[in-house]
């Protein structure tokens, strides 16, 4: 251990190359404890599952979603001309890019002892750094662990069989011993953000779906182009795809991590996401207990939010599109946002910068709601054609049995870290 207590392992990771944490980066599944009964790669650990220390799954939450500092902003656009724009939503940066800097997904996981939330979407810059010099470590570490909030006692529920994991992954995910990281997006906040930005651009939508505009527009007609409106189903695909590219880089993140410090694991798809948000539709199998509905219009169960601690920017969770368009309105420009002049920043006068953004008016708001509530009321969702709420990937984190790789394969299919991972990180 180092004076601060930290084992010698962490300075092997401050120093680990990245140009050998993306040549090195492979899927490792086979944890200790682990079992594969037959074919060419049969093996039964000797091992028992040895969980990871409190230290090992902080870090591995950092590298996938944690605070990095101030967020930049996009500083220009000619339809700002000499205002800053104003298309993000969080002034805080993190492991992972999103959109616009819109960052509407939460970090979810859970391990042997629990089911947890790790929230950084809001988070300011929770520790100062420079140019010269990295932040306070021990001062870092523990700022993101005070954002960790247990949710639930033992281990979240799947059973593995091809309802809830697919085969190929039954055997090892979620097994014990390992830390599943679970990133979940709010695609509701997404379009919403999306619509902002269309209309600060002059543009609305219709609805493709059914051949139709959306009521109510035509007093923004000074504001959006009614005659060359967007398709619905285009805007909606584009708010998915966004956020699946946030989540999948968040797991990355984390993934390359994992590397550097000498566990296994691997990013993956493979779990009934709607059963992990608590639509199963089984008792027995509860997930994160997230709300969701049926309608008869819905191919699937849409899945809302959890009261207090992730709410979908949608009805149930706000009475109305138009207090949910507020909501996202004053996430931007409240307090603590990014275009408050009282949230501090990374520029030399970061209270001019922040106050000279575009607003959005009580009409700009009205035009956003009319388009946000129409969808809400055709669909019965929001979005309509799309999950209000979704999961794309997910990140394991486990120690690997060694035995396993040098008994099926060659010389280097794990790294040095893995090697002396521990005898660097639990020597004691």
């Amino acid at each position: 251990m180092d004076p601060n207590g930290h084992p010698p392992g962490m300075d092997d990771l401050l120093a680990f190359p990245l140009i050998q944490a993306l040549i090195g980066r492979r899927s490792r599944r086979f944890a200790l404890g682990a079992t594969i009964p037959d074919g060419p790669l049969a093996f039964a650990s000797r091992h028992d599952p040895l969980p990871l220390t409190d230290l090992e799954q902080l870090l591995v939450l950092i590298a996938t979603a944690g605070n990095t500092g101030w967020h930049y902003l996009i500083p220009y656009s000619a339809h700002a001309g000499a205002k800053l724009p104003s298309y993000a939503a969080a002034a805080g940066g993190r492991t992972f890019p999103s959109a616009a800097g819109w960052h509407t997904s939460e970090v979810f996981f859970t391990n042997d002892d629990g089911v947890y939330a790790f929230a950084t979407r809001d988070a300011p810059a929770l520790v100062e750094h420079t140019d010269e010099q990295l932040p306070d470590l021990d001062a870092f570490l523990a700022a993101h662990r005070a954002r960790i909030r247990k949710l639930a006692d033992g281990r979240l529920h799947l059973p593995p069989n091809d309802a809830y994991i697919s085969p190929h992954n039954a055997w090892s995910a979620n097994c014990p011993g390992s830390t599943l990281l679970i990133p979940v997006a709010d695609v509701a906040q997404q379009l919403i953000a999306l619509l902002c930005v269309l209309v600060q651009r002059g543009v609305c939508v219709y609805d493709d779906m059914h051949q139709v505009s959306i009521d109510g527009l035509e007093p923004f007609c000074d504001l959006v182009d009614l005659q060359h409106p967007l398709p619905l189903s285009l805007v909606e695909q584009e708010a998915l795809t966004g956020c699946a590219v946030e989540l999948g880089s968040a797991c990355y993140a984390g993934m390359l991590l994992l590397q550097a410090m000498g566990l296994g694991g691997w990013m993956f798809d493979g779990i009934n996401w709607l059963a992990v948000l608590g639509a199963s539709g089984d008792p027995a199998v509860p997930g994160l207990g997230f709300r969701y509905d049926h309608d008869p219009r819905w191919l699937m169960p849409n899945p809302t939010g959890l009261a207090g601690v992730f709410e979908g920017f949608c009805p149930p969770h706000y009475p109305s599109m138009q207090a949910a368009v507020e909501a996202f309105v004053e996430r931007k420009y409240g307090a603590a946002g990014p275009y408050n002049a009282t949230t501090p920043g990374p520029w030399r006068d970061s209270a001019r910068v922040r106050s000279s953004a575009v607003g959005h008016d009580a009409a700009f708001k009205a035009c956003v709601a009319v388009m946000a509530q129409a969808i809400y009321d055709r669909f019965g969702k929001f979005p309509g054609t799309v999950p209000s709420l979704f999961i794309r990937m997910y990140l394991q984190a486990h120690h690997l049995d060694l035995e396993f790789y040098d008994h099926h394969f060659q010389a280097g299919a794990y790294l040095p870290t893995h090697a002396h991972h521990l005898a660097r990180w639990h020597a004691e």
